[in-house]
């Protein structure tokens, strides 16, 4: 398979400066794919986008679209006051149990009055002049945002509490590193944030066996096209059509993303109608010694070595070279027994045959012995 060519930090710079200069929108999701598509680390991904902000550089296409994304959080969570209809994103939590915490919470956060453009830039010019309460009122503002944004990255292997959880991480960070002077509004700047780390923490806890966070990228996408295509389709669709889906993806590479996304069952899982044995228990260990081949041969080992200890003690200790039965299990040449011998291996060939003629005469003699000719 082809090797990915990965981008250095400043080939990403440049791109997104030629874009910036010719007027093509730059939106925060696109600049978070393109960091984890390159293998940045966490701190060149904050590198890139306070350079952008240094630049003066709006990262548009974002601002309206977290502005309606608050404006509808607040509507769900003034319509749950009103009537007990269940958030779709929350019916899958069902199961889980715990949704009844997840909807307090979001009536909670839903009386929290939102900040003005006006009362933002007072309050983060106290956080940054080390005002603690204006920090919280800052972070309790904008929680509506992280749910907002983590309802995206449901069904991604965290639930939804533990998704708000380390979105509010990413907010919290935000709201520390702000720069009130640059004139973006906070959402814009906290979106970057809360990504980041939900997708981090999808990559380090969704799976048993933890995803490098550009893989779990690849997932997401491969998974995203494969529901659309179905919900099209009305089908499974093939690698082929999901890679046609996904820019950059070739049909080799959906394969190897499917085959890296499924998750790993334990041996201990329990299986059957009445769940009295383990997944182990119904998988052949083609390695294992089959009982009755082990049994047999055993018998049989104890049986060649009862024969041969009725031979005279030259011929038995020659037999056993020859054959590998001495213990080293490597059956030798003639020269070379006849070196351990001091005699010639025309002797030694000799004294095996008389060795085994009486060894087949004496498996005549004696119906113990009769099976070994088999």
């Amino acid at each position: 398979m082809k090797q990915e060519n990965h981008k250095t930090l400043e080939e990403i710079r440049g791109e997104f400066l030629k874009k910036a200069a010719k007027g093509e929108v730059i939106t925060q999701k696109a600049l978070l794919e393109e960091a984890e598509k390159n293998h940045l680390s966490e701190e060149d991904e904050e590198a890139l986008f306070d350079w952008l902000q240094s630049q003066d550089i709006l990262i548009a296409g974002e601002t309206d679209l977290i502005e309606e994304e608050r404006e509808e959080a607040e509507e769900e969570a003034a319509e749950e006051e009103e009537a007990d209809t269940p958030d779709p994103f929350l019916e899958t939590e069902k199961k889980k149990g715990p949704s009844d915490s997840v909807r307090v919470y979001l009536k909670e956060i839903g009386e929290i009055p939102l900040l003005s453009a006006e009362e933002e830039y007072e309050t983060a010019k106290k956080v940054a002049e080390g005002d603690k309460e204006a920090k919280d009122l800052m972070i309790s503002a904008n929680l509506r945002l992280v749910v907002s944004l983590a309802k995206e990255y449901v069904n991604r292997g965290l639930s939804i509490q533990d998704l708000i959880q380390e979105g509010n991480i990413g907010l919290i960070r935000a709201v520390e590193k702000f720069d009130y002077t640059k004139g973006f509004r906070f959402s814009t700047y906290a979106t970057w944030w809360i990504r980041q780390s939900l997708v981090r923490a999808i990559a380090d806890q969704s799976r048993d066996i933890r995803l490098p966070v550009h893989v779990t990228e690849q997932v997401m996408r491969v998974n995203r096209a494969q529901r659309q295509l179905m919900q099209e389709l009305g089908r499974e669709p093939s690698a082929k059509e999901i890679a046609e889906r996904v820019d950059g993806m070739t049909e080799e590479k959906v394969i190897e993303i499917q085959k890296i996304a499924l998750d790993p069952v334990s041996l201990e899982t329990p299986a059957g109608e009445e769940e009295t044995s383990t997944l182990g228990d119904m998988i052949q260990d083609t390695s294992a010694v089959d009982p009755v081949a082990y049994a047999n041969n055993s018998v049989l080992k104890e049986q060649i070595d009862r024969l041969l200890k009725e031979l005279p003690e030259r011929e038995e200790k020659i037999v056993r070279m020859r054959f590998g039965l001495d213990g080293s299990g490597k059956p030798k040449t003639l020269e070379e027994v006849g070196n351990e011998c001091n005699v010639t291996r025309e002797r030694i060939r000799q004294i095996e045959s008389k060795a085994l003629r009486r060894l087949h005469m004496n498996m005549l003699k004696n119906k113990d012995y009769r099976d070994l000719k088999d």
